[in-house]
């Protein structure tokens, strides 16, 4: 297991934690391939009823490292960590705070219960980065918080403080950072007491109705992804974010 995802099994409770703090947890290939393995590794073990996911740090997660984007292709990790996270029948915890970016967002709406710190900054920046968004958020925000909220959030790419990811319904609760994690972990414990076998047929018929509706949402943002990925507007914006300027998309109007 690579070092980029911590690894403790606590009396049923799997704890992962996402452990790039020098890049605020930006996700890159060898992370991503750690966390759909550990994912995988999870739904076939018996001793695992509950996954606590977490940020080293102070930080959930910035999202895809765009310093490695230009490498992404078809077989990215990426891909096989969203099927396995709309596919998987365990429940998921997560405790997040600081940052959670893009990727580092979306994952959370794959989260049955979030708790978020007080810190918490949220985004779902795909249009500021001339993309679409992925991960099926499409689906999983609109199933959440409703489609027309969904939209104001992806349409603007703002950002989303604490208390409005409770308001909107995207959180579970919103705890001071000192407390968040302590309260994640005995929550999934609390969860944990529980037949695993009873707790998965739940998560199995909490998820039904929206089985396929996820998986349509991965193959409509994956082909939307497709044709945004290399446009001029998509270029400009990974150019503006590594030259650290505002990108400039206006030319692209003229």
């Amino acid at each position: 297991m690579s070092n980029t995802i911590l690894k403790e099994l606590d009396d049923g409770v799997l704890k992962l934690t996402l452990n790039r703090p020098e890049r605020k947890n930006a996700f890159n290939i060898e992370q991503w391939a750690a966390f759909a393995d550990a994912i995988s590794e999870a739904q076939g073990d018996k001793r695992v009823a509950v996954v606590l996911v977490s940020g080293a740090g102070g930080n959930f997660s910035s999202g895809t490292d765009l310093y490695e984007f230009s490498d992404a292709g078809a077989d990215h990790p990426f891909a096989r960590c969203a099927r396995l996270l709309c596919d998987f029948d365990k429940p998921l915890v997560a405790a997040a705070s600081g940052i959670a970016v893009g990727g580092g967002a979306t994952l959370l709406f794959h989260c049955d219960v979030l708790y978020v710190g007080e810190s918490l900054r949220m985004r779902l920046p795909f249009v500021s980065l001339g993309l679409v968004p992925e991960f099926a958020s499409s689906y999983q925000l609109q199933a959440n918080i409703g489609a027309r909220r969904a939209a104001e959030l992806l349409f603007t790419a703002e950002w989303i403080t604490a208390p409005r990811a409770l308001e909107t319904g995207i959180a579970t609760a919103v705890l001071p950072d000192a407390e968040l994690f302590a309260h994640a972990l005995a929550k999934a414990r609390e969860i944990a007491q529980w037949p695993t076998s009873a707790l998965q047929e739940t998560k199995r018929t909490l998820k039904a109705v929206h089985r396929a509706g996820l998986h349509a949402a991965l193959a409509a943002e994956d082909a939307g992804m497709v044709r945004s990925v290399g446009t001029p507007e998509n270029r400009e914006a990974i150019e503006a974010f590594i030259e650290k300027r505002p990108p400039d998309f206006r030319q692209f109007r003229r």
